[in-house]
């Protein structure tokens, strides 16, 4: 977090993320996270909250939103901001940050627990060293590529894959910060739209010893890629999917980001007059993507052979929580 924002000269201010697309906001009943980082985000706040249409990034109606917003019920504006694919999200109070919600309960997370129930490991005698790794990445932002860094470092081969139509948006902002995040690995652009764009992705994933991905699970099914098939199909593979709130439960695919995530987690501070802040810039990011290179390592010492699901809104409340993070959310290819 110091290396990007030393780098962009941006912090957070309180309830304003560091790139002023997300914002914390005062409902009818608590507090919402919203976060709006996409140039597509500002054509839906008409029919998420029935506003005027906005001319570009420059004139998001801040003002008017948190107007609209503090007339609503947070969960209400979370489950219809996400509906539209916006990245809305409850702020957790401390009472929710450990009752959890539907979510955490259908994915086994409870009071106690970080990550869902516990797959037992493998052979923990592999004898595979990080550096005789091929990792192909598909994620983009923060949190899959600090994996994917940190395994770099070890002397993986990490080879970054990115959509042709759609590149990591990440290259929208700081140079610097993007090349540093990104150093020693190779890049591939591929068309995954396109039936040969598909093949080469496949090629890509067949020879991998370690899948980074985060993209949400209906994302894949529309390639006709099944990780688990592809952990299968090649003897100690590991698949990391990082999502935002998990690829099991009634919220596999909602969006979010590391501020919005991490307010979801309940990873805030609060001031004496009950106003939540953000804690660092995008925090869940970078603590997700440090969690989920520790699982690799772990996965593949133990063999390999499992598809690990990590959610930035768990590791998040993990964090918040001071839980110990004792991992347990693989599924292991049959």
């Amino acid at each position: 977090m110091w290396e990007r924002s030393r780098l962009t000269g941006r912090w957070p201010a309180g309830r304003v993320n560091a790139g002023g697309s997300g914002r914390l906001l005062r409902a009818a009943d608590g507090w919402v996270a919203v976060n709006l980082p996409r140039p597509d985000d500002l054509e839906l706040l008409p029919a998420w909250l029935g506003l005027a249409p906005c001319a570009g990034p420059a004139g998001v109606p801040w003002s008017a939103i948190a107007s609209a917003v503090r007339r609503g019920g947070r969960d209400e504006l979370a489950a219809s901001g996400q509906e539209l694919g916006l990245a809305v999200a409850v702020v957790a109070d401390a009472g929710r940050l450990v009752e959890g919600d539907e979510q955490l309960r259908a994915r086994g997370v409870g009071p106690g627990r970080w990550g869902p129930p516990t797959t037992p490991s493998g052979d923990r005698s592999s004898g595979r060293r990080l550096a005789d790794l091929v990792v192909v990445d598909l994620s983009s932002l923060w949190a899959g590529p600090t994996c994917a860094r940190l395994l770099t470092a070890e002397g993986a081969r990490v080879v970054k894959v990115e959509s042709s139509e759609r590149p990591d948006g990440a290259r929208r902002g700081h140079a610097g910060f993007y090349d540093a995040l990104h150093a020693g690995q190779e890049e591939r652009a591929v068309a995954f739209t396109t039936p040969q764009g598909v093949a080469e992705l496949r090629g890509l994933l067949a020879g991998a010893d370690v899948v980074i991905e985060g993209s949400r699970p209906r994302a894949l099914e529309r390639l006709g890629i099944e990780p688990a098939e592809v952990v299968a199909a090649r003897p100690g593979a590991v698949w990391l999917s990082i999502t935002a709130y998990g690829r099991t439960g009634p919220w596999r695919d909602r969006v979010g980001f590391g501020d919005d995530t991490a307010a979801a987690g309940g990873l805030v501070t609060w001031t004496a007059g009950g106003e939540p802040h953000l804690v660092g810039d995008a925090v869940a990011d970078p603590l997700t993507g440090m969690v989920g290179a520790a699982l690799v390592a772990g996965a593949v010492r133990d063999g390999g052979g499992v598809l690990l699901d990590v959610a930035l809104r768990e590791v998040a409340r993990a964090a918040a929580l001071g839980l110990r993070p004792v991992w347990g959310g693989s599924e292991r290819a049959a």
